[in-house]
């Protein structure tokens, strides 16, 4: 977009994109960070969509927002400690001989990135999966200079950090990592996941230090806020939608009554202008309902009990949904929805609408982003292990093809020769 990323210009791309592939009217969301200028470009006011926030990225500004400057400090040392042990091949191959004494997993250093979600995480457990190891070879004279050692080595209070804090970082990983699905529904678990980290991962716990607690708190509040948990108007994101049409979550336990109410409410309101277009599927489900019933009624007489016909009413479809149990956490909604769909018709309506919306916008980013560089020229080059497996059969094939070649122009250079001392002008072939 050769263009300045204002709001404006971000909208009308968009418009211009569902126009161009023949999705006017098919759209039901865009999911998008936090950036200002993509969430004013999915304002009401300018699309006809919902806006629907990457959750991980959401998650992930609350985890930076609770890093202070002593964590930030941990963060730098350990980084600068694994860029030691990627950058230096004695270093790099004292570790593997450390990690094969002490019976170690042989697992190399990871290295934070700003951009790459949970990576902290991973630095952190890594280091303290390896700690002792590296700790070996920093105190190698032979391997490791004392100067640098010295430079390198991590004080005990960072180390104790990391170990008080990698627990809370593993608990947000695993949220990311759900949220992060391209196979499941995942927008229906956001506000279930965030209200069990705000209500209990990250509440403080007894044995807690100082600064797990700041961090916990800090996290807290920040994901409070960017969620927008205590606001008004909650019951009207598609998030929250998508929560109760999921057949997992319907019940939110999350919330208070007056929520749950109000929730509902919503969904009826959602349900009335679709009673009309499911008028006619509602009543063919219930005649074939019906019908089924008679039969098996004739067959096997009154101990068996009638199948539930769908209602025409929309509050009492509302009502009947949220009066059943609630399946099981390992249930696919979408199956769900697939065997109960002549039962809630207009429910289904909005579920079909509602539950496709991922949760983040992890695919999309892994696609098109410099930092997954999927669609991208260096995607069609081949790595080295590529090449090793390939190498045979393109040497192979383009011997082949040069030794035809050569051949063709001896071929040719004896004709032209033939022709020529035959008295023949020599003709180009």
């Amino acid at each position: 977009m050769p263009s300045r990323h204002t709001a404006e210009n971000l909208s009308a791309k968009l418009i211009d994109a569902v126009e161009t592939w023949g999705l006017n009217g098919k759209v039901s969301a865009c999911v998008h960070d936090n950036a200002r200028n993509i969430v004013a470009a999915n304002s009401p006011e300018r699309v006809n969509w919902d806006s629907v926030p990457c959750f991980a990225h959401t998650l992930q500004l609350a985890v930076n927002d609770g890093f202070n400057v002593f964590v930030h400090r941990v963060i730098v040392a350990a980084g600068r400690l694994v860029r030691h042990f990627n950058h230096s091949t004695p270093a790099c191959k004292a570790l593997e001989a450390k990690q094969e004494q002490m019976k170690l997993p042989k697992h190399q250093l990871i290295q934070s990135c700003k951009t790459r979600w949970n990576s902290v995480c991973d630095m952190f457990g890594r280091l303290l999966e390896q700690r002792w190891a590296v700790t070996a070879v920093l105190s190698d004279r032979t391997v490791t200079r004392l100067q640098d050692a010295r430079t390198l080595e991590m004080r005990d209070e960072y180390w104790q950090i990391m170990v008080e804090i990698a627990p809370v970082l593993e608990t947000l990983k695993c949220a990311t990592t759900i949220m992060s699905t391209e196979k499941n529904v995942s927008i229906s678990n956001i506000y279930p996941i965030t209200f069990s980290l705000l209500n209990t991962h990250l509440m403080r716990a007894e044995d807690d230090g100082q600064r797990v607690t700041e961090f916990k708190a800090k996290v807290r509040q920040s994901l409070s806020g960017r969620m927008k948990v205590d606001t008004d108007d909650l019951v009207t994101k598609p998030a929250l939608i998508a929560s109760v049409l999921d057949p997992r979550h319907k019940h939110l336990p999350f919330f208070a009554q007056t929520e749950k109410e109000a929730a509902k409410s919503k969904l009826i309101e959602m349900c009335a202008p679709l009673a009309g277009a499911d008028e006619v599927s509602a009543a063919q489900a219930g005649d074939m309902q019906r019908s089924q019933s008679n039969a098996m009624m004739l067959l096997l007489g009154g101990d068996y009990s009638t199948p539930r016909q769908a209602t025409d009413d929309p509050e009492a479809e509302v009502d009947i949904y949220m009066r059943d149990d609630p399946p099981s956490l390992d249930i696919n909604p979408l199956e769900w929805w697939k065997a109960n769909e002549r039962r809630f018709p207009r429910l289904a309506t909005l579920a079909r609408r509602y539950l496709c919306i991922p949760g983040t916008s992890v695919p999309s980013e892994r696609v098109f982003s410099a930092a997954g560089l999927t669609v991208n020229r260096l995607r069609s080059r081949l790595t080295p292990q590529h090449w090793a497996h390939s190498d045979a059969n393109l040497f192979s094939a383009r011997s082949r093809m040069d030794f035809a070649k050569l051949a063709l122009l001896k071929k040719i250079a004896f004709l032209r020769k033939v022709q020529t001392s035959q008295g023949a002008p020599g003709e180009a072939l």
